[in-house]
Formats: C-alpha cells, sequence, structure tokens
C-alpha cells in the first residue's frame, strides 16, 4: 500500500510531477470557477464608479497582491472540499455584480442640456426664494412706518407784508384746497371716481401686487409711468410720499398702504384721496376742482360733472378742454368710459347716462387771493426774488416764506384810487377804443431805490399781464431826456463845434434830414402834427417835444454815448430795440413803466444811480435770507443831471406836461407817445419821488396793441392828459402831509444864443432857416399847450405877429425879461454877466459865436 499522498495537495514540502517544489499557495493560480468567484467578491468590494473594477473584460487586471490574496482564500475553501458547484455559484456572483456597476453609471449632460437646472435646483431656487421675499416681506414691514403727511400735502403759503411788516399785501402760495368731509360728496361723484380709478377699491385690498410689480418693473427698466395702483396706494402716494418714480418709492408705498389699510376705514382714506387729488387749474381736492372747473360747491355737481372731474384724475393739465381744445376727441373718450364704467357697476341707470350731455368747464379764473392789485405786486416781487437769485422758484414754491416789501401802503392805494379817477372812470362801455384801455404806474423814492408803489392793471384775474413791468409798448419821447442827459454828461458838441446846453440852438424844420459829421444819414423825422419850428433852444424843443432837434442831437452826441447813458441811469440794456441809431431818441426803446421810473429817479437823485428793490426782508420759520448788496454810483455829473432836470422843469411849468401841475408841488417830468398813439406816457418827479404813469392800448382778446385814438372821449391820446392828471393826483395824494421840497440844482444853462444861428446843413440837404415872415411859419399850432410868458429860458424879443422868427438884429431882449428870469433861477443864472461884472473864466468858451452875448445889450 502506498502512502504517498495525493498530487497537488496542500503539503507545501511535496515536490510537483516535475520534481519541482510546488510555489506558495498563495501565489498559485486559482481554477477559472474559483477565479471568476474571486474576481465578482473583489468587484463587489471595489467602488462601482472605479474604473477597473467592474470585472468587465475591458478593466484593468488585478494587481498581483489582488491575486494572491483571492487565490489564498480560495485553496482554504479548496482544503475544506469545496465543490465545482461553489465555483458555478462564484460565476453567477460575478456577473451579478456587473449589472449593478451598470445601472450606477449616468450618462453625461452635453449641450443644451447642460443650461437646464436639475429638479433638484429648481426646487431648491423656489425654496430660496420664497424665504426672501417672506423674510424681506416682514422685515420691510417691521423697519417701514407711516410717516408725516409731506410738504405738498400740507403746504403753507407766502406772506407778502408792507413796507411796515405788518399790513398784508397777499399771500400767495396756498395751495388752493379745501377739505370736505366725504358726506358732503354726493355718491354720483364718489362713483365717478371709482369708476375711473378703481371700481373694486371697497372690496379689494389695499394693493394690486401685480399692478405695482408691473409699475416697480417699468421704473427699474426705464419704461416710464405705470398705472393700476390702487386709490389707497395712490392716497399715499399723495399724501405721504411724493411723485417720484423710484423702487424705493414704490416699496415704500406697498408696506405703508398696507399698514393704512388696517389702520383706516375704505370711507376715510377715500376721503384723504378725493381731499388730496390734483384736478389742474391749481386745484387740489374735489372742492377746489368744483369751484376751478365749475364754479359750484362739490353738492350741487351732477353726474356728468362729476365724471369730468374724475377723468381729470388721469391727465389734469392735458383733459382741460378751455386751455387745450385740441383733446377734446380724448377727453371725450376718457368721459364716456368714465360713464360707461357707472353703467356697468350699476350706479348709473343707462335712461339717466343717455339723458347726460358733456358738460363744458368755465374759463379758468385765478384765485380771488390774487384779485385786484395783490396778484401784479405777487408777481413782480417773485420776479425780482428769481432774477436777482435770492431763492428760486421752485423753493419759494414751497411756501412759508415772510417777505416783507418796498410797498407803501398809504401810496399804492393813492396810485390805485389816481388811476381809477383819471382813468377807468372815464371810460364807458359804449366806447369801442375803451375796451383796449390799459393802465400801468411805477413810484420809486430816489433816496433809496425803493419801489414804494406799483399799479399793474385793472385786476389780476381780469388782466393776467402786468402792465408795471411788461416790456413791449413803446416809451416815446420819454426817452428824450436821456439825450439831453448823454449831451452834457459827454460835454457834446453840434457838428458844427458848439457845445451842447439847454440854450443851443438847433434847426426845428419838419422832416429835416439828421446830418452826420460825413453827410446826410438819410433819416428824416417827423415832428409831431408836422409843425415846423425853424431855429429853436433845446429847452424849448424839449417843452415841445421837437422829434427834428433831438434826432440830430443824439447823432451829435453819438447814438452809442446816448445807449450807454441810458443804461448808466437805470435802462436795462437788454431793452428791446434799444439800438444805436439817431432814431433811439425818439423812443422806439420798451423799456418797462418800473424801468423808466428808476431811471427818472436818478435824474432827481442828482445823478446817483442804485438799482430799484421791492424786497427789504426775506425769511422762513425765522431765518433771515441773504439779500445782494445795492451799490450807489454815480451814473452821470451832478451838473448834468441837475441841468436835465432844469429843462424838464419847463416842461411841466409850459410845455406839454402843465396838467402835472395838480400836483402842488415843484415838478419836472417829460411827455411820450408811442407810435401811432398806442401808448401814451408821462415821466416826472419831485426832489423827494419819481413816477412813471403809462396808458396803453391792447385788444382784450387778441392781445394786439391798439391805437388809443377815441379812448376816454378824447380824440387823440397823449402823455400830457391822462397820464400827467394821474401822476399830479397821485403825487399831492402820496406826500400830502410831508413839507414840500425845492430842488437844489447845480445846473449850467450855457450862454444864449441868437434866434437864427443854428446848423448849416451838410450836403446840403437842409440849409438854416433865413428869417421869416409871418407867413413862413405855419399856423398850425403843435398840439401841446403853449409855453408860458413866465418861463424861465431865453428871453425873447419882439416877434411878429403870425409866429414869424425875427433876425438876431431885432432880437434884442427887454430888461424886465431879463431880470425877472435871474431872479426866478438865480442859482441857474448866477454865471451870467451882470452889469459892471466880470463873468468867471470858466464860463469863457471859445468855442462860443463871436457875437457879442445877447445880455450884454440890456437898453
Amino acid at each position: 500500500m502506498s502512502h504517498e499522498p495525493p498530487q497537488h495537495s496542500g503539503d507545501p514540502g511535496r515536490q510537483g510531477p516535475e520534481g519541482r517544489s510546488p510555489r506558495d499557495p498563495s501565489t498559485a493560480k486559482p481554477a477559472p470557477d474559483a477565479e471568476g468567484a474571486q474576481q465578482a467578491q473583489h468587484a463587489r468590494n471595489a467602488a462601482p464608479d472605479t474604473p477597473g473594477a467592474s470585472g468587465t473584460p475591458d478593466g484593468p487586471q488585478d494587481t498581483p497582491a489582488d491575486a494572491d490574496s483571492a487565490s489564498g482564500a480560495e485553496g482554504a475553501s479548496g482544503a475544506e472540499g469545496a465543490s465545482g458547484a461553489e465555483g458555478a455559484s462564484g460565476a453567477e456572483g460575478a456577473s451579478e455584480g456587473k449589472g449593478r456597476a451598470k445601472r450606477r453609471k449616468r450618462p453625461r449632460r452635453t449641450g443644451w442640456r447642460r443650461a437646464v437646472p436639475t429638479w433638484r435646483m429648481t426646487l431648491g431656487g423656489v425654496l430660496l426664494l420664497a424665504v426672501l421675499l417672506v423674510g424681506g416681506f416682514l422685515v420691510g414691514y417691521h423697519l417701514v412706518d407711516i410717516p408725516a403727511a409731506n410738504a405738498a400735502a400740507t403746504a403753507q403759503s407766502n406772506v407778502y407784508l408792507y413796507a411796515d411788516g405788518k399790513n398784508v399785501v397777499a399771500r400767495d402760495g396756498e395751495t388752493n384746497r379745501e377739505n370736505v368731509r366725504l358726506s358732503r360728496v354726493p355718491q354720483t361723484i364718489r362713483h365717478a371716481v371709482l369708476a375711473a380709478e378703481d371700481r373694486d377699491f371697497y372690496s379689494e385690498n389695499a394693493i394690486d401686487v401685480s399692478a405695482t410689480l408691473r409699475a416697480g418693473w417699468n421704473t427699474v427698466t426705464g419704461k416710464g409711468r405705470q398705472g393700476g395702483s390702487t386709490i389707497t396706494q395712490q392716497y399715499v402716494k399723495n399724501y405721504y410720499l411724493g411723485q417720484e418714480q423710484t423702487v424705493v418709492r414704490k416699496a415704500k408705498e406697498f408696506f405703508i398702504s398696507i399698514k393704512l389699510d388696517r389702520e383706516q376705514s375704505k370711507d376715510e382714506i377715500l376721503e384723504g384721496y378725493l381731499n388730496t387729488s390734483y384736478f389742474g387749474r391749481n386745484a387740489y381736492g374735489i372742492q377746489a376742482a368744483s369751484h376751478a372747473y365749475y364754479g359750484k360747491d362739490v353738492e350741487d355737481l351732477d353726474a356728468g360733472e362729476g365724471a369730468y372731474l374724475a377723468s381729470l384724475l388721469n391727465a389734469p393739465s392735458d383733459y382741460d378742454v378751455v386751455a387745450h381744445p385740441e383733446n377734446k376727441d380724448a377727453v371725450l373718450a376718457r368721459w364716456n368710459y368714465v360713464l360707461a364704467g357707472m353703467v356697468k357697476e350699476g350706479w348709473l341707470s343707462r335712461s339717466d347716462r343717455e339723458s347726460l350731455d358733456f358738460p363744458v368747464p368755465v374759463k379758468a379764473q385765478p384765485g380771488t387771493a390774487l384779485s385786484g392789485q395783490r396778484g401784479y405786486v405777487v408777481q413782480a416781487v417773485e420776479d425780482y426774488l428769481t432774477s436777482n437769485k435770492i431763492i428760486d422758484a421752485d423753493t419759494l414754491a414751497t411756501g412759508g416764506y415772510r417777505i416783507v416789501t418796498t410797498l407803501q401802503k398809504n401810496k399804492q392805494d393813492a396810485l390805485v384810487q389816481a388811476v381809477e379817477d383819471n382813468v377807468l372812470s372815464k371810460t364807458s362801455d359804449e366806447r369801442d377804443a375803451d375796451r383796449n384801455v390799459r393802465a400801468g404806474g411805477a413810484s420809486v423814492d430816489p433816496s433809496t431805490g425803493h419801489v414804494v408803489a406799483l399799479y399793474g392793471g385793472i385786476d389780476y384775474t381780469r388782466q393776467f399781464v402786468n402792465n408795471a413791468t411788461r416790456r413791449d409798448f413803446q416809451v416815446g419821447s420819454t426817452f428824450k431826456p436821456f439825450v439831453l442827459a448823454a449831451a452834457l454828461a459827454n460835454g457834446s458838441k453840434t457838428h458844427g463845434g458848439r457845445a451842447i446846453t439847454p440854450n443851443t440852438r438847433y434847426d426845428g424844420t419838419n422832416k429835416r434830414t439828421v446830418q452826420a459829421a460825413t453827410g446826410s444819414t438819410g433819416y428824416s423825422p417827423a415832428n409831431e402834427d408836422d409843425v415846423d419850428y425853424g431855429s429853436i433852444t433845446v429847452r424849448e424843443a424839449t417843452d415841445k417835444s421837437v422829434n427834428a432837434v433831438y434826432a440830430q442831437m443824439a447823432q451829435d452826441v453819438g447814438p452809442q454815448q446816448v445807449k450807454d447813458t441810458a443804461v448808466a441811469l437805470g435802462i436795462p440794456e437788454s431793452t428791446p430795440d434799444l439800438t444805436a441809431t439817431p432814431s433811439i431818441a425818439l423812443g422806439p426803446a420798451t423799456a418797462s413803466v418800473l424801468d423808466m421810473a428808476s431811471a427818472y429817479a436818478t435824474l432827481a437823485d442828482h445823478g446817483r444811480q442804485r438799482a430799484h428793490t421791492l424786497v427789504v426782508k426775506i425769511s422762513k420759520n425765522g431765518t433771515d435770507l441773504p439779500l445782494p448788496t445795492r451799490n450807489t454810483h454815480r451814473a452821470i455829473s451832478r451838473e448834468a443831471a441837475d441841468t436835465t432836470t432844469s429843462v424838464l422843469l419847463s416842461v411841466v411849468k409850459g410845455g406839454t406836461a402843465t396838467a402835472a401841475q395838480s400836483a402842488g408841488r415843484p415838478a419836472a417830468g417829460k411827455t411820450g407817445t408811442a407810435e401811432d398813439d398806442r401808448a401814451a406816457w408821462f415821466a416826472g418827479y419831485t426832489p423827494d419821488l419819481a413816477t412813471v404813469v403809462a396808458v396803453m392800448g391792447q385788444d382784450p382778446e387778441t392781445g394786439i396793441q391798439k391805437p388809443l385814438y377815441g379812448a376816454l372821449g378824447l380824440a387823440r391820446m397823449n402823455g400830457g392828459g391822462a397820464p400827467a392828471e394821474t401822476w399830479g393826483a397821485y403825487t399831492r395824494a402820496a406826500l400830502k402831509g410831508s413839507a414840500v421840497q425845492d430842488f437844489d440844482l447845480e445846473a449850467d444853462d450855457g450862454p444864449e444864443e441868437p434866434e437864427g444861428d443854428t446848423e448849416e446843413a451838410v450836403g446840403g440837404d437842409s440849409a438854416s432857416p433865413s428869417p421869416r415872415t409871418p407867413g413862413d411859419r405855419p399856423r398850425t399850432k403843435p398840439s401841446t399847450a403853449p409855453a408860458p410868458t413866465d418861463e424861465p429860458r431865453t428871453p425873447r424879443g419882439e416877434t411878429p405877429a403870425g409866429g414869424a422868427t425875427a433876425s438876431p438884429a431885432s432880437h434884442t431882449p427887454r430888461q424886465e425879461d431879463q431880470q425877472h428870469a435871474f431872479l426866478e433861477q438865480p442859482r441857474e443864472h448866477a454865471f451870467r454877466e451882470q452889469p459892471g461884472e466880470e463873468a468867471p473864466e470858466k464860463q469863457r468858451d471859445e468855442g462860443l459865436p463871436k457875437a457879442a452875448p445877447v445880455l450884454d445889450s440890456r437898453p
């Protein structure tokens, strides 16, 4: 019996059939079935997605260490007598492992599928958004409180006071609003508003979420305003916030609306909305709108009128059919929409709807708070504040300012009364010309530049344009004193070399062509009524307002010098038609009444100019606003200003403005008439008050300037009529109780010149006139009053009958006339030679004519 162990036993000491020692069982290659089982087990133990661990043929082979481990385990199983069935089971396990590994592998996302979020991502995003929205709502609701009412909802008025700081001139800036209880608003009017703005107001929440989000989105993307807010939201915007279109404002509106809806009833919110909404025509609230458009209380409105007012909420300015008749179709469409909504909601029967016609509103009227002169004063003061950059218009409109003006109540009342007595009371509805009459006035204190009185028109609620500050009517001959002042201030001479003084003689021939140093200018102005004056002094030419003389004088002085002097005296350089040509003397410029009063005040104050002012103090909540520094400067020399004044004294004493003597005080001034008699002016002053009054012609319907022929029952209107009469009446009343002041003048009339000594023509256009026979001068007299016999100007000798001009030889003055003139104005004539006295050296002028002085030939 053999005791050899079987081959391939696990005895490591046995050799193999070829006499070799068997290798370590752990390194022996397992049988095929056992190897499959080991690989399956290894696959189960390996990670499913690890490359090569899936047991697939394509995967990488096991490492030697893995093989050894598997072989050792299988050898142990064989030692225990494992059967071939176990090998089959191992192969089945390996197959199952391969299947599981294939099911776990996902295909990669490629192309557009990579941009689509997975359901997990979508769900996570929705949950995150919900958390943010809820959290944001809670935070916003906690942080945003109901604020105090905004400034617009509680607007204050601006108060305008007289110079005394006590008496009120006017109140402006006050929001045109009258709050009413909801019980006063008829149901039809409430329903009209609901039909136009929010038909589900009583049943809906405070917020229309979709409309709010849409409005916010449009704001962010720059698409403009978007409607759709509830009445609650609109009320919050009107009363608590503002009209700006921002995301922050919309967010605040959202939270405040929710809170307000919890704290106030629907009726309270609707009442607040009706009282704060803007309806156009400066009307805030349903009651103010009722008066602005239909002149009645809200209780008296019918359904059609209420529907129109409700329509205005959509576009207050554009839907005013009176102001914008071109938008009538759009207005009618909106009006019909509102009424259709009322019918649909059962708030209006179809029969009542069909009986309604569109109710055309009345013409817009300014608030009664600005009636009379109040509106003109407020307008002038606001223009002064804004043009001088003291405050801008938007800031002033917020209200609450206390403005002390320069106006003095007694003078303001006196000016209004003087215009009423001398202009308005003389108009008649039976005269067509009287419907065109307008009046303007301004009065300035020469020593301060304060505007003490202002007349803008009959009533600001009837005539909106301020006649005291408008710059569209020619000033006419009231401009001539500026030409004389320019000549005197600049030491100007005629083109013949003679100094221009009140006694300088010019040729006053009608339509005489103006001559320049180089020849004819081609400009030939006509005198009033085509009157020829022949040789005439500057003083006489001023008395009679001779155009031919002053046009030539403007050329002699230099038109630019004239313009510069006028600007220095106080005429704005930007004045329309203030052009440097000889015609500047005749007043085509359209300075305002207030501009002219300021310039004449400079003459009254001896040539010292200070810009006029309408305000002495402005404050808000006790804090004063700074006012601009007002410097005084010398526009022209005192002698030039006073000499001009001495000439203008003659105009009142015996020239075209004798009606101004009714002031009962020494007065100087000048009349003026615009082209085609479309305006008549008088500008004058006493030592302590400068005032200008103008009567203007303007069609009340078209606004076109109209001649004043036939107005006030007069054939013609001129400055010496109603304007001078108004000036005299005002000045007397304004200065009542004050001491009468005489003019303190340092004037220089210049040497007297023989009557026939005028400028020789240049270029042969107009020769100096020769002595005339009585028939040479037209017998037609100027329309103005004749010069008085006691006027302090150059005395005349005997004049032939019929007004002929005497020759120099026959023009020796009488001694008593010389003495009278000397005693009448000793200051002006103090420099003249008297018998037995030598003339001062400064009065000797080499350029004077060689003829002996007139005063030397006294009898």
